[in-house]
């Protein structure tokens, strides 16, 4: 997928609100849930290169999956 053409005053103001975004309460619950189960699953052995910890289905699944909610998009959720 290409990068946005974006100006750069526009790209400043997305850069603030994706880092808001990120840093809200529930986002940074969201990733150390995410590092714990990934440190588990490496202890454990398990193979998880390429996937990440989809918090819906409670499993690794692939980026590609775990993007857009399985190909329905995130417009309702």
């Amino acid at each position: 997928m290409p990068k946005q053409k974006l100006s750069i005053k526009a790209r400043a103001a997305k850069k603030v609100r994706d880092l808001a975004a990120a840093n809200t309460t529930r986002r940074k619950k969201m990733r150390a849930e995410n590092q714990r189960k990934r440190r588990a699953a490496i202890k454990a052995g398990k193979n998880i290169k390429g996937k990440d910890y989809d918090h819906k289905t409670k499993r690794f699944t692939t980026v590609k999956a775990n993007r857009g909610n399985r190909g329905h998009g995130t417009r309702k959720e």
